[in-house]
């Protein structure tokens, strides 16, 4: 089970679509944020060295987690409230996303969606630095958006 916390937008069907991918003996959390540009721009200077607006940053709080089972005992410190474990942050840049959006052509709710999926399974451990990792997580990704019927036409 995933929980999202995010006060800004309705991720109960995505934290739904999350069930089966992530083995473990309880729950995990995350929470997502949405900012402006500036924010981002701050936020990716202040913690990668790039002074850029992105349109996704993501703070694992967990580290060595790709493709393990994630049981409470195992971290005991990260349990939240609930008894699920945090694995991290999320940072979502609303104009970045509204831009790409119209860009590629799809909703930005669409938009938003594939950029929380991405930004969970880099909380997971995923990445996208070679060739191999990033076509992995690119199914994953597809995996999920299908889930919830936003997948690319």
């Amino acid at each position: 089970m995933l929980n999202i916390y995010c006060e800004d937008f309705d991720f109960c069907d995505l934290a739904r679509a999350f069930d089966g991918e992530i083995a473990g003996d309880c729950g995990i959390s995350a929470e997502i944020i949405f900012i402006d540009g500036e924010k981002i721009r701050r936020l990716n200077r202040e913690t990668r060295g790039v002074d850029a607006v992105t349109d996704v940053l993501s703070y694992p709080s967990l580290d060595g987690i790709k493709g393990k089972d994630i049981n409470a005992d195992d971290f005991p410190a990260d349990l939240d409230e609930n008894g699920c474990v945090f694995i991290g942050s999320i940072a979502i840049c609303t104009a970045r996303a509204r831009e790409q959006a119209e860009e590629y052509g799809h909703s930005y709710e669409r938009e938003l969606f594939y950029l929380a999926v991405h930004g969970l399974w880099h909380l997971l451990g995923y990445d996208h630095m070679t060739d191999a990792d990033k076509m992995e997580m690119r199914e994953r990704e597809e995996k999920i958006l299908s889930k919830l019927g936003l997948a690319r036409d």
